[in-house]
């Protein structure tokens, strides 16, 4: 059996869609499937459409999700799941019709302890499309293995992911302290205690990223407050690459610092970007044909900007918390999304 286990929180407006696409997933022969949805208390109709929908389709349960947040969700699925194979998914990103079937063999073939797809985003405007393009850049990502649509190998981390019951029992389910990052909190444990993650090019997905700027840079911060409590839990983060939008931030205070006494730390820096951002713009668009109007290369330096300030400073602010002292559990956490 293969249990397929997905968090939700106010989700109506995807729930149909997302379980019609679990539903239709192309199986290999003998393979069960069983879903399990870890409902966040929703209150926009979002139950009301999984009760439909479980009632219709045995092969479908929802649970109840008390504390909201994705880890919890995550956790008390796999505790109800009875897959030999547990594979997470996201409603908001649209799958293959094989995208399990090809977990399932990318797990045979590498022996691996969790697989996944390159993390593929798709715009259907033209701010989500500069959002996309920029998401998909190496320029803009430090060069994520995870965005490389080509890649089949080993990575650091993996979009979602693809587990057997015996890899989830060795490394343990999600930590729910972390509201954010608790897949690469995830992923870094596995390496840490020997385990391998596995990318396969054959395992297609496309995500549908945020839809304005603010979107995009609240949705960093979270992700940057979040890092330095999984560096303080390994004392390592998942990747060099996660510390420089961190650098870059204090590169711009330490140069306002400096402001009264010497300019030129300032203008340098200011240039210096200037022409990152122009030559990443290029750069992003070269990368995505369908991205290249002018409506999207107008859009591309602020969403890079927006990647990099928002996880930088949203990394400063957790650090700053933690040395407060701050005690990050599951209700302080929701205060903080």
């Amino acid at each position: 059996m293969l249990s397929v286990i997905a968090p939700c929180r106010n989700e109506a407006a995807h729930i149909g869609p997302f379980c019609e696409s679990v539903a239709a997933q192309q199986l290999p022969p003998g393979v069960e499937l069983e879903v399990l949805i870890a409902d966040g208390r929703s209150d926009d109709g979002t139950r009301d459409r999984l009760d439909d929908w479980c009632m219709r389709d045995a092969r479908f349960r929802w649970l109840d999700n008390p504390d909201l947040i994705v880890s919890s969700g995550l956790n008390r699925c796999i505790a109800a799941a009875r897959g030999e194979v547990l594979a997470r998914l996201d409603l908001h990103s649209s799958y293959a019709p094989d995208y399990l079937g090809q977990c399932l063999a990318a797990l045979q073939r590498s022996g691996a302890d969790n697989v996944g797809g390159p993390w593929r985003a798709v715009g259907h405007t033209p701010m989500q499309s500069a959002i996309a393009a920029a998401f998909q850049s190496r320029w803009v990502v430090g060069g994520a293995r995870s965005r490389d649509l080509d890649y089949e190998g080993e990575v650091d981390t993996v979009y979602l992911g693809c587990w057997p019951r015996a890899s989830l029992e060795r490394f343990g389910g999600f930590d729910e302290q972390l509201v954010r990052n608790q897949d690469d909190e995830h992923n870094l444990r596995i390496r840490l205690q020997g385990g391998r993650i596995w990318q396969s090019s054959a395992i297609r997905s496309t995500y549908t990223p945020r839809g304005s700027l603010r979107q995009l840079f609240r949705q960093q911060f979270q992700y940057g407050y979040w890092r330095p409590f999984v560096m303080r839990k390994h004392g390592q983060p998942g990747s060099l690459r996660q510390l420089v939008p961190a650098a870059f931030v204090a590169a711009i205070a330490l140069a306002l610092l400096l402001l009264p006494w010497w300019r030129w730390p300032l203008a340098g820096l200011a240039l210096a970007y200037g022409g990152y951002l122009a030559t990443a713009t290029v750069l992003a668009a070269l990368q995505a044909p369908r991205e290249r109007s002018a409506s999207v290369l107008l859009r591309l330096p602020p969403v890079i900007a927006a990647y990099q300030l928002g996880y930088g400073l949203g990394s400063w602010r957790g650090l700053l918390d933690l040395l407060r002292g701050r005690r990050v559990t599951g209700a302080s956490a929701k205060m903080s999304r």
